[in-house]
C-alpha cells in the first residue's frame, strides 16, 4: 500500500462521501444567491430569510400555506383529448406530457381544491409553473371552468394563483380558445354574485396575462413577480428603448395602478381572509 492509499483511507473515515451528504439539505435562492437550509426555507414560506425574494412553488405547498390548516380536498382533474393536433417538434408532445407529469407528479398546469379560508369557504386554482411552464391549453381551461362551476355549486369565491408562460404552442388555436371561455366562465361567477380573486405569481405572462389573470375583482401580486404579455427582451427589441428599471415587476405595476396590491407570502392567508370578509357574505 502507497503513502497516498493510506492517507486517502484515513480520510474517508472523517470525510462524509456524497452519497453521505443530502442532495437536497441546501437551497440556492435565485434572488441574492445566498445558500439557505431547504427546511429553513420550507419552514419560512419559501420565501428567502435574506433577501425575501419569493421562489416559485406548486399547487401542493401553495394549497397548504392558502387553507385553514392546510386541509383541502382537490377537484377531480378533466379530462381532455391529450394530442388533438398530433404535434411534434423536438418531441412528442404526449412526451412532453408525460415527463411533466412524472416530474410533477401533477396531472397539468392548473389545479383546484375547495377548502376553508379564515372559516369561509373558498375554491382555489394554483397553476404550476415547473408543469409545461404553467403553460394554458385545453386541461387548464377546463380545469378553470370546473373551478368556477364549483365556486358557484358552494356559493363560495373562486381564488387562483396564476403561474404561466402563457398559451401552449403545442395546442394551437385550441390554447387560444381557452382564452374567452376563461372569461365567459368569469362572467358566469359574476351573474351568480361571486367574487373572482387573482394572485399573480412570478411569472405570469403571455395569453394567461391577457385572459383570466387581469379579470379580478380584487388583483394581488405577490413581490418581484414578473407580469407582462410579452417579455422585456421582447419590447425592448420591438420599440428599441431601454425599459425602466423594475419594468413589469410587481412594484412597477402597482405604482401605475395595474393592480390593486402587493401582498407576502407569509401574510397571504390572513389578507385574503380579510379581502374575502368585505366582498363576500356566505348565505
Amino acid at each position: 500500500m502507497t503513502w497516498l492509499s493510506s492517507v486517502r483511507n484515513a480520510l474517508s473515515f472523517v470525510v462524509p462521501t456524497k452519497k453521505d451528504t443530502p442532495d437536497n439539505l441546501w437551497h440556492k435562492c435565485k434572488g441574492c444567491g445566498q445558500l439557505v437550509f431547504t427546511k429553513e426555507l420550507a419552514d419560512n414560506l419559501h420565501v428567502c430569510p435574506h433577501c425575501e425574494h419569493h421562489e416559485r412553488i406548486g399547487p401542493k405547498e401553495r394549497f397548504a400555506q392558502t387553507f385553514d390548516d392546510g386541509a383541502h380536498s382537490l377537484l377531480p382533474p378533466p379530462r381532455v383529448p391529450e394530442d388533438p393536433l398530433k404535434f411534434r417538434d423536438t418531441k412528442r408532445y404526449t412526451d412532453r406530457i408525460k415527463a411533466a407529469r412524472s416530474a410533477t407528479g401533477e396531472s397539468d398546469a392548473l389545479i383546484n381544491a375547495r377548502g376553508l379560508i379564515g372559516g369561509r369557504r373558498a375554491v382555489v386554482g394554483v397553476q404550476d409553473f415547473a408543469f409545461m411552464g404553467g403553460s394554458m391549453g385545453q386541461a387548464v381551461g377546463e380545469a378553470f371552468v370546473v373551478g368556477v362551476q364549483a365556486a358557484i355549486a358552494d356559493a363560495a369565491p373562486y381564488i387562483i394563483f396564476t403561474a404561466a408562460g402563457g398559451a401552449r404552442m403545442q395546442e394551437g388555436i385550441l390554447s387560444l380558445m381557452q382564452m374567452p371561455r376563461a372569461t365567459v366562465a368569469i362572467q358566469m361567477l359574476h351573474d351568480a354574485g361571486l367574487p373572482y380573486i387573482v394572485v399573480l405569481t412570478d411569472p405570469t405572462t403571455g395569453g394567461v396575462t391577457a385572459s383570466y389573470a387581469m379579470l379580478g375583482d380584487v388583483q394581488i401580486a405577490e413581490p418581484g413577480a414578473l407580469i407582462g404579455f410579452a417579455g422585456p427582451r421582447v419590447i425592448e427589441q420591438t420599440v428599441r428603448e431601454k425599459l425602466p428599471e423594475g419594468f413589469q415587476r410587481s412594484e412597477f405595476l402597482l405604482e401605475k395602478g395595474a393592480i390593486d396590491m402587493i401582498v407576502d407570502r407569509r401574510e397571504m392567508r390572513d389578507k385574503m381572509h380579510s379581502v374575502l370578509a368585505k366582498l363576500h357574505r356566505p348565505d
